[in-house]
């Protein structure tokens, strides 16, 4: 009798082990579900606090790049004053906002709504150089307006409009000639064509 409850503690014992076992098992499984769950909730905590702070640098970027742009055509256009005649052709990119042609108040400058960067205070004129650079608050982002005048007449394909020229942003930059037209009553006209 007593080999017999020996041999049944065993066997028992030899259950218990093995349910240890299995239960080992389910346990590491749990815990890797767990961990890979507190892994992406983290990755995704992470995301959610710098994407605004991506999306905002990619746009402070965007802007600094309009305003080299907004200078290589101003810098052209100071190249054609020299002679009457004188052309010059730059290759403009726009990959966001508008680019705008204001014959009527000789003024050439870019528009880029929805930007998340508050590059500097809404409602405050800044200047960048010869570029005027405004951000205005909009109910979740800015509009920044950048915008340079000139004493010079001001022409698109020989026409003064009372609208603007707007050229939209495109994967293919605009080929923009600018050329001396010389004296016409007194004031110098500088025509910029497409």
């Amino acid at each position: 009798m007593f080999v017999m409850l020996q041999i049944a503690l065993i066997l028992n014992l030899a259950d218990l082990v093995q349910h240890y076992k299995m239960r080992k098992k389910g346990q590491v499984w749990v815990e890797t579900v767990i961990y890979t769950l507190i892994g992406l909730s983290l990755i995704g905590l992470v995301l959610a606090i710098l994407t605004p702070k991506i999306n905002e640098s990619k746009d402070r970027a965007l802007i600094d790049k309009t305003i080299e742009s907004l200078n290589l055509l101003d810098t052209k256009i100071n190249e054609v004053l020299q002679a009457p005649g004188n052309k010059r052709k730059v290759e403009l990119e726009i990959k966001k906002g508008d680019f705008f042609i204001d014959t009527t108040n000789n003024k050439l400058g870019f528009i880029i709504e929805n930007s998340k960067s508050k590059y500097s205070e809404p409602g405050e004129t800044i200047n960048v150089g010869r570029i005027s650079l405004v951000t205005t608050e909009l109910s979740k982002n800015y509009q920044v307006a950048l915008e340079i005048s000139y004493n010079h007449d001001i022409t698109f394909d020989d026409v003064d409009s009372v609208d603007a020229k707007k050229f939209s942003a495109a994967s293919v930059p605009y080929s923009i000639f600018i050329e001396n037209k010389g004296f016409d009553l007194g004031v110098l006209q500088i025509d910029l064509t497409n």
